[in-house]
C-alpha cells in the first residue's frame, strides 16, 4: 500500500459513510465538520485519516465495511499508518 491507495480507501470509506445517515452524522458530529465540509475536505489527507480513524473505532462499522467493499480487514489500519497523524511515535 502507498499514500495513493491510502487516500482512495479513504475516500472509499467515505463513500460507505455518506450511505448510513446514523454513521455520517456521529462522524460529523464527532469532527465537527457539516455536510457541506465532505465534499470539499475529500482530498485533503489529514482529513481522509479522520474518516479511517472514525472506522477503526467501531470494530463492527470495520467488519461491515471490509465485507461491503472486499477490503482486507487490515487495510484500512495499513492506510492510516500512511496519511497524517497515522504514525505512531515509537516510545522505546
Amino acid at each position: 500500500m502507498n499514500k495513493t491507495s491510502a487516500e482512495a480507501l479513504a475516500a472509499q470509506v467515505l463513500g460507505w459513510l455518506a450511505g448510513d445517515d446514523e454513521r455520517l452524522m456521529s462522524f460529523l458530529g464527532m469532527t465537527g465538520a457539516e455536510v457541506g465540509d465532505l465534499r470539499h475536505r475529500a482530498n485533503d489527507p489529514q482529513f481522509l485519516g479522520f474518516l479511517i480513524d472514525f472506522l477503526l473505532q467501531d470494530e463492527q462499522a470495520l467488519i461491515e465495511f471490509c465485507d461491503r467493499t472486499n477490503t482486507p480487514y487490515d487495510a484500512p489500519q495499513r492506510a492510516r499508518l500512511l496519511l497524517p497523524g497515522g504514525d505512531l511515535p515509537n516510545w522505546t
